[in-house]
């Protein structure tokens, strides 16, 4: 009897010790990371002058695997919040299968599949935000009237990495997705969905040469000469190529949409005087001047948000970035503006940052 009981006790405590070793084998496969991104900018606007320390945001990102299932959740703070907006939001929830390179399925919220810039951190974007084509026309305060939504929308989409060649790298990616099309934490406010697509060829590691396009619409919109509310159709596409290895990182892109603007980010009131059309490009280069210390760097960039030069914004940059460690930077830029809406088109603007991830 004693025999039996000291059998069972060990018995229990094997099973309890393999237990355990398969908790700590699924919180093995989480894991807590993120990063702050501290600002201080600055102008001299005619009549808007303004200089300024902020708190650009915070990033909480958990990351896991469950078999061949990866997951993301992300949350985001910042005290640049647009209309009706929280200070502190969800920006990604999802799940892929990645079993095979060629066929990945991912569902959630998470960046839509539209330019190379877009699915960049602004952590490791290299400057002090995105292109503002990429801002209008990408999801993030855009021109369509959706809510700042960082690039962000809520659906499923295929993607795949096809052809291997001999050092690793695939000559050719794929990628689609459907969508609601009102970004992030919404629910869809009509019956269509976005449909958004990209491909391109990596001739050679480092060299990614691709396009990418958009027909969608968005819902509930007030047309203010009618008094009634409808869908705004919304066409876009990208043109786009880049180097990046080697720390040399150059990228240039150009995008076009078609469907009317509304009033502002936001705003579900449509503007009829910003006319159906708007496009703008960028061209940038990063290169070290000390490998993995420091970094200089240069940006031409043009936005036209009624395709006409009357409106047309444009910001020739120059900056350096400086790697304290390799998880601390500090980052500065001066740029040249000249922007056609308003009265005196040219003014200065200069912005430092101090980075870090964790």
């Amino acid at each position: 009897m004693r025999n039996r009981f000291i059998l069972l006790c060990l018995l229990a405590l094997a099973t309890v010790s393999a237990q355990a070793q398969n908790e700590k084998k699924w919180y093995d496969n989480i894991k807590l990371s993120g990063y702050g991104m501290l600002q201080y900018q600055g102008d001299d606007k005619e009549g808007d002058e303004n200089n300024s320390f902020n708190l650009r945001l915070l990033r909480m990102i958990l990351d896991g695997k469950i078999g061949d299932f990866d997951w993301r959740a992300q949350i985001q703070g910042t005290n640049s919040k647009g209309p009706g907006e929280p200070t502190v939001q969800l920006v990604d929830l999802y799940t892929e299968w990645v079993k095979y390179k060629e066929a990945r399925v991912r569902v959630g919220q998470f960046k839509r599949p539209f330019t190379f810039e877009n699915p960049t951190h602004p952590i490791t974007q290299g400057w002090y935000a995105y292109a503002d084509v990429i801002n209008r026309l990408s999801g993030f305060g855009d021109r369509a009237g959706e809510k700042s939504s960082g690039g962000r929308d809520i659906g499923v989409q295929l993607q795949g990495d096809l052809f291997p060649a001999s050092d690793g790298h695939r000559y050719l990616h794929y990628q689609v997705g459907v969508f609601n099309g009102e970004g992030i934490n919404t629910k869809d406010k009509n019956e269509h969905k976005d449909i958004i697509g990209g491909l391109w060829v990596m001739p050679v590691s480092g060299l990614r040469i691709g396009a990418f396009g958009w027909k969608g619409s968005h819902g509930k919109m007030l047309d203010p000469v009618k008094g009634t509310t409808r869908n705004l159709p919304l066409n876009r596409y990208c043109l786009s190529a880049e180097w990046d290895k080697d720390e040399y990182t150059f990228r240039a892109e150009y995008l076009h949409s078609q469907g009317w603007a509304a009033e502002g980010i936001g705003s579900n009131v449509i503007d009829y005087s910003k006319g159906d059309k708007a496009d703008g490009w960028y061209v940038f280069g990063i290169v070290p001047v000390i490998k993995s210390k420091l970094h200089a760097k240069a940006r031409y960039q043009c936005y036209r948000p009624s395709k006409c030069a009357d409106t047309q914004k444009t910001m020739y940059e120059v900056g350096l970035n400086y790697f304290i460690t390799k998880n601390l930077e500090i980052t500065s830029e001066y740029a040249r503006v000249n922007d056609r809406s308003l009265a005196n088109h040219d003014y200065n603007f200069v912005d430092i940052e101090l980075d870090f991830r964790f």
